[in-house]
C-alpha cells in the first residue's frame, strides 16, 4: 500500500508565534483573551488579503455563516435560498434564525448553485441568498449577483472551502454583501482546531457584524449605550489568531501549489477515458479544497463505487462522491430544529408552503457523475503520477 504524504499544516513558525504569545502573557502576568492585538492584526491582514474591507474573527465556520446571516437583520419566517450541496453547518444557521431554507438546484454539471436555479425559486417571501463555493470552485457569482440585484436581495457567500479562489480575477467572498470563511484544521488555513472569519467591504455593516458576534455589545455606538440586541458570544481569541496570522502568509503559496497539482492531474486525465476534468465556470481560478473529477461510467465495465472503492481499499485518497445534501438529512426532513415545534416551517407567520419539496435533479446527477480526490498543497509530482497510474490501472482492469 502506497504511503501518501502528510499535509503538515502546522509547523515551527506557528509554534514560535504561540510560544512568544505565552512568553508575553507569563512576563506580564496577564492571560491573553479575545479582542487583543493578535486578533486585531489577524483581522486586518485577512481583510487586506481580500483586497480591503473589514474582517471579524469568530470561533467556527458555521458560526461565521450564522453571524453573516444575523448581520443582515432579516425578518423571521422569510425565505433564504440555499444550495443543495453543502456542509450541513452551512445551512443549519438559516432555521436557527427562524428563517426558512429554500433549496435551489445546482448549475448543470457542477456542485455549486446557479443563477437560473436561484431565480426559479425566488418568491415574494425571499429575503436573502446563501451561496456556497464547494470544493474551492467559485460559483457563478456574476450571474448570481445580477439576479440578486434584479430582486434587491442581499447575498451571503459561504467560502469555507474556497480560500483564495477567484472568478475573473476577483476573490470569492468579495462579491456579496458579506462573506463567511472557515479556519478549522482541515481547511486551506487554520486558526487551530476551529475558527472562522466574517468579511464585508462596508464599514457600517462591519460594525453590526461585531455586535452580532459578541452578545449585541454596543461597539461603535455612543458612550453609555447598552447591549442592543440578543445574540451569543461567538468570539475568536488571540491564541487562535496568532496561529492564523502565520497561516495567512502561506495561503497564496498553498493555493498555487494546489493549482499546479490539479493542472498536472487534469493533463494526465487526457490519456484516460474513465475519469475526466469536470466543467468549471469560465474565468474560474479554483483553490481546490478537494478535487472533483467526472466519472465516465460508459467507459468502464463497473459502477463508480466499485471503481473508486477498490482504489480506496488500496489506500488511495479517493471517495465515490461528496454526498453532503443537507436538505435530505433527518434534521431537515423531520424539522428537528427547535424542540418538537416544527419551527420555523410550522409558524403561522410563515406564508409559504411548509411542505415544499426540492427535487434538485442537477445536484443529484452531479453527485452521481463525479468522484473526488483528497489532496493538498504538499503533493509532489510523484504523488500526482501515482494517482494517475491508479486510475489507469482501474480503467484497464474494468475495460469493456
Amino acid at each position: 500500500m502506497r504511503e501518501w504524504p502528510a499535509r503538515r499544516l502546522i509547523g515551527l513558525e506557528e509554534k514560535a508565534a504561540v510560544d512568544a504569545l505565552f512568553d508575553q502573557a507569563i512576563a506580564d502576568g496577564e492571560a491573553f483573551g479575545y479582542g487583543g492585538p493578535s486578533e486585531d492584526t489577524f483581522c486586518k491582514e485577512f481583510a487586506e488579503f481580500l483586497g480591503g474591507g473589514y474582517a471579524d474573527a469568530v470561533n467556527a465556520g458555521t458560526t461565521a455563516v450564522y453571524v453573516a446571516l444575523r448581520s443582515l437583520n432579516l425578518e423571521p419566517f422569510t425565505e433564504v435560498i440555499v444550495p443543495p450541496i453543502s456542509d450541513p453547518g452551512g445551512i443549519m444557521p438559516v432555521p436557527l434564525l427562524n428563517l426558512i431554507p429554500v433549496v435551489a438546484d445546482c448549475a448543470p454539471g457542477r456542485y455549486n448553485i446557479g443563477p437560473e436555479q436561484i431565480e426559479a425559486v425566488i418568491s415574494p417571501y425571499t429575503s436573502a441568498i446563501l451561496v456556497a463555493h464547494i470544493a474551492g470552485e467559485p460559483a457563478d457569482m456574476e450571474g448570481i449577483m445580477a439576479v440578486a440585484k434584479k430582486h434587491n436581495l442581499p447575498v451571503v457567500e459561504d467560502c469555507a472551502q474556497a480560500h483564495g479562489a477567484k472568478l475573473n480575477g476577483k476573490l470569492v467572498g468579495t462579491f456579496g454583501s458579506v462573506g463567511a470563511f472557515s479556519t478549522m484544521f482541515g481547511k486551506h488555513i487554520c486558526t487551530g482546531g476551529q475558527g472562522g472569519v466574517v468579511f464585508t467591504k462596508d464599514e457600517e455593516h462591519y460594525q453590526f457584524v461585531r455586535r452580532c458576534s459578541d452578545r449585541g455589545k454596543p461597539f461603535f455606538m455612543p458612550a453609555g449605550s447598552t447591549n442592543c440586541f440578543a445574540t451569543l458570544n461567538f468570539n475568536s481569541d488571540d491564541l487562535a489568531c496568532t496561529i492564523g496570522s502565520v497561516q495567512l502568509k502561506r495561503l497564496p503559496g498553498m493555493v498555487e501549489s494546489r493549482r499546479r497539482s490539479a493542472a498536472a492531474i487534469f493533463a494526465g486525465l487526457d490519456k484516460l477515458k474513465s475519469v475526466s476534468r469536470p466543467d468549471e465556470p469560465a474565468g474560474a481560478e479554483c483553490s481546490y479544497w478537494f478535487l472533483r473529477l467526472k466519472f465516465n461510467k460508459d467507459a468502464v465495465g463497473c459502477d463508480k463505487a466499485t471503481f473508486v472503492n477498490t482504489l480506496a481499499d488500496e489506500g488511495f485518497p479517493v471517495a465515490p462522491d461528496y454526498n453532503s445534501m443537507p436538505y435530505r438529512q433527518e434534521w431537515f426532513t423531520k424539522r428537528n430544529v427547535l424542540g418538537t415545534s416544527g419551527y420555523p416551517w410550522a409558524s403561522p407567520l410563515y406564508k409559504g408552503d411548509p411542505n415544499r419539496e426540492f427535487p434538485c435533479p442537477n445536484a443529484v446527477k452531479a453527485i452521481e457523475d463525479h468522484l473526488f480526490v483528497y489532496f493538498h498543497e504538499n503533493w509532489t509530482d510523484e504523488d500526482v503520477q501515482a494517482l494517475l497510474e491508479g486510475f489507469a490501472r482501474m480503467e484497464a482492469k474494468h475495460s469493456i
